[in-house]
């Protein structure tokens, strides 16, 4: 590393700490089950599962929280969570994250989300996934609100995590998304669904080739087609910009009137693909 290289480190991370991130969303518990499989079932043609490690981690917008405290911002986080034995794990997570602070609401009707995958010989064999879908109720979504509308007083970013698990349904992210702007926070979405008008507002939105492709209803096959597709969302629903995240073929940036830019991805070989979306809002929130 150069002396230059050096020096723009230290102006990035110096900039990276002093980053205020508020990040709500669909707070999930991702657990991952090690072990053998090294039999088939008498019982059916299936393989025997024999487990071993258990490791619990935050998913989910959790994981986007824990992302932009590990590169030293500033974090308030927001989220639900059942009156459960997950949820009660997933608040000592939250509360082990260095320079985090979170307040998760308790709902007594729903289950906190958990992701289980069973990973044998370094591949996944299977997830087996336990929540509730719903929205918010009408005080509890009220008293997210309020604590949102708290947090952004000293806050510069707000990250919405959608995972369509209920957090953000029904007008919650655009209820968020106008106490941002009227602020003057910037705002980035984690987008789910097809329908992004529940998005309109926000100034940075970061779906996936398959997520871009069914909000628009239109292919995004080459980079020309991601482009139109891109812009066809900034169009319809008043988002300025559109980072399109395309697996092995990197990432672009697609604004209305600005040029489009696209950044190459460094392949690499893995096995489980869980978080890199979660990784690239985190990133975005505290640059």
């Amino acid at each position: 590393m150069t002396p230059a290289d050096q020096t723009a480190l230290a102006a990035a991370l110096e900039k990276m700490a002093a980053a205020r991130v508020l990040c709500v969303g669909d707070v999930m518990l991702d657990r991952f089950v090690y072990g053998d499989v090294s039999r088939i079932s008498p019982e059916a043609p299936i393989p025997v599962f024999s487990t071993g490690e258990h490791i619990s981690m935050l998913g989910g917008a959790g994981n986007v929280a824990r992302g932009a405290a590990g590169l030293g911002a500033a974090v308030h986080f927001l989220s639900v969570i059942g009156k459960d034995e997950a949820g009660a794990e997933v608040s000592g997570l939250l509360s082990e994250l260095s320079g985090a602070e979170f307040e998760v609401f308790t709902d007594k009707s729903r289950k906190t989300s958990i992701k289980t995958r069973y990973i044998a010989s370094g591949q996944q064999m299977m997830r087996a996934d336990d929540e509730t879908v719903a929205p918010l109720a009408k005080d509890l979504r009220a008293r997210l609100l309020a604590a949102a509308e708290a947090a952004l007083e000293q806050c510069k970013v707000m990250i919405l995590a959608d995972y369509a698990k209920g957090v953000l349904a029904d007008g919650v992210a655009g209820d968020l998304i106008k106490l941002a702007r009227t602020r003057g926070v910037t705002v980035i979405v984690d987008p789910q669904g097809f329908d992004y008008s529940a998005y309109g507002g926000a100034q940075l939105i970061t779906p996936n080739r398959k997520e871009l492709g069914e909000a628009s209803g239109l292919p995004v096959d080459s980079d020309t087609d991601i482009a139109a597709a891109a812009r066809h969302l900034i169009a319809a629903h008043k988002i300025d910009r559109v980072l399109a995240t395309r697996s092995a073929d990197g990432m672009t940036l697609i604004g209305d009137g600005v040029e489009v830019r696209h950044f190459p991805a460094h392949a690499r070989e893995v096995f489980d693909v869980s978080g890199a979306g979660d990784t690239v809002a985190a990133t975005l929130g505290v640059a």
